[in-house]
């Protein structure tokens, strides 16, 4: 078997390896080193198929010789160069850095189930063809074969100070488009770019393993309508017949059930849309442990698959003439598999399905062959397999606790009962026995992946296992024959909510570790397997302790007299993160994307409970969206923090938390490091002025290096500091109002005599920041200048002033957008 296991494992590991690369090689180097490893396993592949005694013999020989090792080093290597060949392939269709930010009428076909929020609807489109607008003139120009766009029913436009503000009803339309259906339409395109911080969602990741290859919005306002460029529907097509199907469920699932909350859940359960469960659905499910079961898993698509068999073998059995022709438990098996992989199709086609749809292919053709594979063989293959059509499904957390549960269920043989065990009190326990396995055995890979692992969830599972896997599941399923079965799926729905929501309420339902570097997660992960096996107890406790180094590791902090900061990378917003040796401290909290999303939520919550923070305070300096959006979700998680900001007593967050004022003049020392407010003054508060007017000026200084933190401060009270001979100079600024023309006045930067500007702004925001006149006075007085949209989250210490370690140069990879 080690013959077969090993190149298999070599081939993973070649990709794997490939997925680190920071930049691309050419073309023909991934072709030719796929050839020559191509032809050396292609040969003794023949050779197995000509002579398999053989080629037993030799492999018996390669155990002492070089043979198995130049085989494992083929795999690698052809592992390796047919994934770079792919990305090389895919890179070439990048969208022309020329084409960002212009009108380009598309014409395309609908890809995908578009997906719809209150902003409006984003959708996938396949390119057919595409016209540059410039100058009264339409020239052909070339595009990525598929694009994501968003077609907004009311666009969210932000003010100077970030503010939303109502805009009108621009179109309904963006409310019947539907996957299949041919339209033309007025875009403007940019490269695919995300935010890029520390143990963060890689969106760019994301979309590279989606094909997608620009972002985009439609169009879609009267003067695009008036010159005939609105978006026009040309007709439907045949094409992506099954992402129709979906969406067309989907609907009647909305329309069906009057409350969309429960919709969304039977939504993600019929046809795999996630999108469409709530965000604090999401929440409660992530807190009790069962959010794997909120999509399409595993363990449905193989209850869906026995289901089919019992079917299809009943069916079989009444007709006398079908059994003679072939057996019925041979065409329940085939047909199982069959019905199950259209499924699967149906609901998404994700990596959990996948696996668990090679396995049943490879289980049903062992059993129609008569043949037994060791399980290590049966699981390496399905592994390499799928890792070979998307090797990107390794990066993803999916990916690792979908394998990893099947393989220490076979390893630890829970998955198989006694054939005498037949009694329901035997299947109860070797059912809880799983669970437990599982539990324990993916809490290490748990924490590595999310930080965190729900106490409660053995609980949760044992209850939510079988009633969303043998009633909430077929129900939703059997709606698509007879919707009104949908409000009896509602109802379970709504009584699973009550109960799992009690369970997340229940104090220390969820433990939280920081992310652990290097191989103490591997060693975890083996000592949580030595644990659950059947083993003698004492490798059992060496498993126990080999857990401990993990839940105890702590991530470094500066040192006595030192600080740190982090400008997370938000968009367009501020978000600073200030460590000192046993102190923490938040200045904002980023952007609201959406009522769904906000940079709490997506960005500061995530990197927060990797580094294991306990925020003492959480400042923010004004009420604008773009630096309180995550202010709410930052508290939720952080009850102890302090919040200090200038906004107004009647604002939301003072609901969630009353604010003390920020006001001139407040000191405090956190381990040798001064903290100081410079701005507003007491007397500010007492007439009504501009959000940014009031911002909160923070200087923090260990007294050889300081830094300054202001806000969106404008020319104005700018002036005033400088006038009131404030102790302003520093080593690092964070840029006034993002590089706005209204801040980043001469007499100021003369002042504070930065040698570095930290500028959080999004990538290609609407208002330009920063505007090419302030950077000018930036440039003009050799202050370096780090932008979020090419640095990511940016990193500074006080023991190192001049230097800045930026996310997007650390970590560096190929699908990363590469900023001119």
């Amino acid at each position: 078997m080690l013959p077969f296991l090993l190149p298999l494992l070599c081939f993973v590991l070649g990709c794997a390896l490939q997925l680190q690369q920071r930049e691309l090689f050419s073309t023909w180097i991934y072709s030719a080193f796929s050839l020559v490893a191509g032809v050396f396993i292609a040969g003794t592949a023949i050779k197995f198929i000509v002579n398999p005694d053989a080629l037993r013999s030799s492999m018996r020989r390669l155990h002492a010789a070089a043979g198995l090792l130049i085989l494992c080093l083929a795999a690698a290597i052809l592992g390796f160069a047919q994934t770079g060949w792919r990305a090389a392939i895919y890179g070439d269709d990048a969208l022309d850095a020329r084409l960002e930010g212009v009108d380009i009428r598309i014409t395309g076909v609908v890809a995908a189930m578009p997906q719809r929020d209150e902003s409006g609807i984003r959708f996938r489109l396949d390119v057919e063809s595409a016209q540059l607008l410039q100058e009264g003139k339409a020239v052909a120009v070339q595009l990525p074969p598929r694009i994501q766009l968003s077609w907004y029913r009311s666009l969210p436009r932000l003010s100077e100070d970030a503010a939303l503000v109502p805009f009108a009803e621009l179109n309904s339309g963006s409310g019947h488009i539907k996957a299949g259906e041919r339209w033309q339409m007025v875009a403007r395109l940019k490269a695919p770019h995300g935010n890029l911080n520390p143990y963060g969602f890689d969106y760019e990741l994301w979309l590279w393993e989606q094909g997608i290859a620009a972002t985009g919005y439609v169009r879609a306002t009267p003067r695009e309508a008036l010159r005939g460029d609105g978006p026009v529907k040309l007709g439907d097509t045949w094409q992506h017949p099954l992402e129709a199907t979906r969406q067309k469920v989907r609907d009647a699932i909305f329309e069906k059930v009057s409350s969309p909350q429960l919709a969304g859940v039977i939504a993600a359960l019929a046809v795999g849309d996630q999108a469409a469960i709530d965000r604090a659905d999401w929440d409660v499910y992530r807190a009790t442990g069962v959010a794997h079961l909120m999509s399409i898993s595993g363990l449905h698509i193989t209850m869906f698959a026995w289901g089919a068999a019992l079917l299809i073998g009943g069916l079989w059995r009444r007709n006398m003439r079908l059994t003679t022709v072939f057996p019925a438990q041979h065409a329940a098996l085939i047909g199982g598999v069959l019905l199950a992989t259209a499924y699967a199709a149906f609901a998404g086609w994700g990596v959990p399905a996948q696996r668990t749809i090679w396995m049943l292919c490879a289980a049903a053709v062992l059993k129609l062959s008569g043949k037994q594979w060791p399980w290590p063989l049966v699981w390496l293959l399905v592994l390499a397999l799928i890792v070979a059509l998307d090797p990107w499904a390794l990066l993803s957390a999916g990916f690792w606790l979908s394998f990893v549960a099947v393989g220490i269920l076979f390893a630890t043989d829970a998955g198989r009962g006694s054939e005498q065990q037949q009694g329901i009190w035997s299947r109860l326990k070797n059912m809880l026995r799983e669970q437990w396995v599982i539990t324990l055995a993916l809490t290490p890979l748990s924490l590595l992946l999310f930080n965190q692992v729900s106490v409660v969830g053995l609980l949760a599972n044992a209850l939510a296992i079988p009633w969303v896997t043998l009633v909430i599941t077929p129900l939703a399923m059997l709606g698509v024959i007879a919707p009104p079965i949908w409000d009896a799926a509602a109802l379970c729905v709504q009584a699973l909510g009550m109960l799992l929501g009690w369970l997340a309420q229940v104090p220390f339902a969820t433990v939280s570790v920081a992310s652990s570097a290097g191989f103490l997660p591997a060693i975890a992960l083996f000592g949580a397997i030595l644990l659950v096996l059947r083993l003698p107890w004492a490798m059992r406790f060496t498993g126990a302790v080999m857990i401990l180094p993990m839940l105890l590791v702590s991530p470094p902090r500066p040192a006595q007299g030192e600080f740190a900061l982090l400008g997370a990378d938000i968009g367009q917003g501020n978000a600073i993160l200030v460590q000192t040796a046993n102190h923490s401290l938040l200045y904002d909290a980023g952007p609201r994307f959406s009522r769904e999303s906000d940079a709490g939520q997506r960005t500061l919550v995530p990197l927060l409970r990797a580094l294991d923070e306990k925020l003492d305070v959480l400042m923010i300096s004004h009420r604008d969206a773009d630096h309180i959006g995550g202010a709410a979700a930052v508290l939720k998680m952080q009850p102890q923090a302090q919040l200090i900001s200038s906004i107004e007593e009647g604002n939301d967050l003072q609901q969630i938390r009353k604010a003390e004022r920020c006001i001139a003049g407040q000191k405090w020392n956190w381990d040798g490091i001064n903290f100081e407010i410079l701005h507003p003054q007491t007397a500010d508060y007492d007439f009504q002025q501009k959000p940014n007017a009031m911002s909160c000026v923070l200087r923090i200084s260990n007294g050889r290096h300081t830094v300054l933190l202001v806000g969106d401060l404008e020319a104005a009270q700018e002036q005033r500091l400088v006038s009131e001979n404030a102790a302003l100079q520093a080593d690092l600024l964070l840029m006034p109002h993002h590089g706005s023309k209204t801040s980043s006045t001469p007499q100021f930067l003369d002042a504070v005599k930065p040698g570095i500007a930290l500028i959080q702004a999004g990538y290609r925001n609407r208002f330009q920041h920063p505007v090419p006149e302030v950077m000018a006075r930036y440039q003009e007085r050799g202050i370096r200048t780090i932008a979020s949209p090419m640095c990511g989250a940016a990193s500074w210490q006080s023991a190192e002033p001049k230097t800045v370690r930026c996310q997007r140069e650390t970590h560096k990879r190929y699908w990363h957008h590469r900023l001119p």
